[in-house]
């Protein structure tokens, strides 16, 4: 069934949009879900990304060998980048995300994490000299303002975990941007799913790893439902997001996928609410309208 008798590529866009970036949003409610069971963060991101691994394998083999236009050979130099954004847009950026969200409430992680574009606005001017517009800095302006109304309204309840907890997801769309920023030229190079197979897969490495490096092996024995909620928190709330998001780019394009996922923050509130008993106020609706708007506006001046 089509919506409101769009074409059948837009309509199917737009859907994938949407169901990508809830589920995406859902991995803040699975983590704060897991929390109760008294589980760490190294053992709740390790068995996250061990039960993805053979997914992004599988999606590695696919995108090389049933793409249906031909394959670059990956030289040193591809290797090098695919470890470098592997790193930053899927390790870092989940470790410290996940580190945080045992400070604060999912709806204020979501929404720190909805400066990504405003961000990336930054560090290309930091880094690349790009000019920022006035209209660009009067919509980052508004983002940021949302972000400090929630913030404001916790941090007079938790005080200074409340800050650890916002400053540890802030440095994860800190580095979600950096990935973001230099990952243009490859996507361009190797295609959209073989960069993300392959930077997802070092992540799931290095998080394998570090849980060897910094737990025992008798850490792995966690309650069953942790079990339970990582193997969703891989599937539908990391895997399929990724395939939905990238096949939504295909139909509808990067802009309007990327104004579609602000129904992300939206979505999270009302699941943090419902399902974690989160409270929710006029200050967080007026905090998520203020980045929404701001967010919103970026993306048209970007487009």
């Amino acid at each position: 069934m089509q919506v409101l008798n769009l074409p059948r590529h837009l309509t199917t866009g737009l859907l994938l949009a949407a169901a990508g970036s809830i589920a995406f949003s859902g991995k803040a409610i699975i983590v704060k879900l897991a929390y109760r069971y008294e589980v760490d963060a190294v053992t709740l991101i390790m068995y996250r990304m061990l039960f993805a691994l053979p997914l992004f394998l599988a999606l590695v083999w696919w995108a090389t060998y049933r793409s249906p236009r031909p394959v670059t050979p990956l030289t040193q130099r591809d290797w090098l980048g695919i470890l470098g954004l592997g790193f930053t847009g899927y390790y870092l950026a989940s470790f410290l995300d996940f580190l945080g969200l045992q400070y604060i409430s999912a709806s204020l992680e979501r929404l720190i994490l909805y400066l990504n574009p405003t961000l990336v606005l930054l560090l290309g001017w930091v880094l690349f000299k790009r000019r920022i517009t006035a209209r660009q800095a009067g919509a980052m302006a508004l983002s940021y303002a949302g972000v400090l109304v929630v913030f404001g309204h916790e941090v007079s309840f938790d005080g200074w975990s409340t800050a650890l907890g916002a400053a540890l997801v802030f440095g994860s769309a800190v580095s979600y941007a950096v990935y973001l920023v230099y990952s243009g030229e490859m996507v361009q190079r190797l295609g959209s799913l073989r960069l993300v197979g392959w930077a997802t897969t070092v992540a799931c490495g290095l998080c394998l790893l570090q849980f060897l490096l910094l737990r025992p092996l008798s850490a792995a024995v966690v309650a069953p439902e942790v079990i339970g909620l990582s193997l969703i928190n891989a599937l539908f709330c990391t895997f399929a997001p990724v395939v939905m998001v990238m096949m939504a780019i295909e139909r509808i394009g990067a802009g309007l996928t990327a104004q579609v996922g602000m129904v992300g923050p939206m979505s999270t509130i009302v699941m943090g609410v419902l399902i974690l008993g989160e409270p929710f106020s006029a200050w967080v609706l007026a905090g998520t309208g203020l980045v929404l708007l701001g967010v919103l506006w970026v993306s048209r001046q970007s487009r």
